[in-house]
This record gives structure tokens, sequence and C-alpha cells, in this order.
């Protein structure tokens, strides 16, 4: 199996994790800043053995001065990002939350070209707007969704994701340590006004730590074999997911919206799930 079947097949594992985690992140019954720094946490701890074990932690010592990347991975992607995404969806709603954080693919396309120079092709950005209007489908129901206060936050969300995810891409550090510094940084920044808004543990803040460890790690694997540009719009159709599973787990009725979006989501990730990962001359 090459680089980019392999790359690709990740990320696919990925958009399926993140497709459960809003269940996770619905049942939290403590504040977002707390939940968010408490599963960050325990994702750092249980990638750290992993890391140690491989003897991946050894490249720290050798390359101190990549630590400063990892800093600002886990205070875009993490700390800020986690932030944004958890107020600006308690200010906002569920609906408007999944489909203006989707907007993170076209963030994605922009940071990859100017930052990285990944090369994106014409149906590549055809793909990724087949992929939203397929979510924008399926999550609405056809209903014209409702500008609230928090809209404003969730936009900029996935502008820190992406910003984390450049950082990360030109980090001289194996994927896994990645992921563990990303966590133990954003965790530790969020420490402190979780501890003064009130600090508590719950099992969901250890299921969420164990579904971010896994997602990170095979994230950073993903998108060291792969385009950032491509990993990310393979990850567009994780609300639409969500909904989905919603659906089949509780009997709800499927309607013409729900299978007209899964059509397109199909259609627009077998597109870019073909694409070859490039960079520009």
């Amino acid at each position: 199996m090459n680089r980019e079947t392999e790359g690709t097949l990740l990320a696919f594992v990925v958009l399926i994790l993140l497709g459960l985690e809003p269940v996770v992140i619905k049942a939290n019954p403590v504040n977002p800043l707390a939940f968010a720094s408490l599963s960050a946490i325990i994702a750092s701890l249980i990638l750290w053995p992993i890391v140690l074990l491989r003897g991946q932690a050894r490249e720290v010592l050798e390359r101190p001065g990549e630590l400063k990347k990892t800093f600002l991975t886990g205070l875009f992607a993490t700390a800020i990002a986690y932030s944004l995404f958890s107020y600006g969806t308690r200010l906002s709603s569920a609906v408007n939350s999944a489909i203006i954080t989707r907007f993170e693919v076209f963030y994605s396309f922009l940071i990859s070209w100017l930052l990285l120079r990944e090369r994106i092709s014409g149906r590549a950005v055809l793909s990724a707007l087949t992929l939203i209007a397929g979510v924008f489908l399926v999550v609405t129901q056809g209903k014209r969704p409702e500008l609230l206060k928090g809209d404003v936050l969730l936009l900029l969300t996935p502008l820190f994701w992406q910003l984390g995810h450049a950082v990360a891409k030109k980090t001289n550090y194996s994927p896994l340590t990645i992921a563990a510094l990303r966590n133990t940084f954003g965790g530790l920044l969020l420490l402190v006004p979780a501890v003064i808004m009130g600090f508590a543990f719950t099992r969901f803040a250890l299921t969420e730590g164990i579904i971010i460890a896994l997602t990170q790690g095979l994230w950073y694997l993903a998108i060291a074999r792969i385009n950032l540009s491509k990993a990310t719009a393979i990850l567009t159709p994780a609300p639409a997911l969500t909904v989905l599973i919603s659906t089949a787990v509780l009997g709800e009725t499927v309607t013409v919206y729900h299978l007209s979006g899964l059509a397109l989501i199909t259609l627009g990730t077998l597109t870019i799930s073909r694409e070859e990962s490039g960079v520009r001359e």
C-alpha cells in the first residue's frame, strides 16, 4: 500500500471518529473550558506512553527548537479553537455549528496554497463545494438556518484549526509526538481558566480524551502522507455522518434531504479521495 492510499484511509477513519464525537460533547455536564482542558490532558496521558515506548521522545531532546512549533499548534488548534468552538456552539445552535465549521475546507485550501504551496486542482474545489452542499442538505433539512450570536466565533474556529495543522505539517517531529505535545500544551493553557470556572472530572471527558488521542494521532499520520487540503476535504462530511447515525440510532424518519445530501457527500468524498497530493512548482 503506497503513502497516498495509507493517508487517504487514515483520513476516512478520522472522519468516522469525528462523526461520533458530537454525541459525547453534547452529553458533557461541566463547563466547556473544563471539559476541553481535561479531555486534552487525558489525550496527552494516553499518547505519551506510546511515544515513549516507540522511542520517539528522544526527538524532542535532539530537536528542541521544534517545541516552539508544537506550542503554536497547541495554542491555535486546541486552546483557542476549542474555546471558540465550545462558546460559539453554546451561543449559536448545533445546526449552525455543524455547517459553519465545515467551512474549514476553504480555510484549508487557502492556507495550504499560500503557506504550504500545495497544489489545489479545480476538481478539488468543485468536490469541496459538493461536500458542503451535501452537508447543508442533511443538517438543515432544506430549512434556512437562523444567524445567531455565536456564529462569528464558529466561523473563526476552523481558521485556528487549520493554522495549527499547517504548523504541525512543518514540524520535524513524528505525528504521535506532535499530537502528544499539542494536547499537553493546549490542555495546560486552558487549565487555569478551567479551574477558575469550575474543574470537574467526568466519564465524558475521559471518553473524549480517548477520541482526541485516536483522531489526532491518526490525523497527523494522515497529513504526513497526503496534502492537508485533501485530508481536510475528506473530513467535511463529519456532521452529516453525525445526523445520519443519530437518525439510525433513534429511529427517526429518513427524508429526501438525507438521501440527496448523502448522494452529494458520497460523490464529493469519492472524487476528492482520488486527488493526488503534490506541491505547486
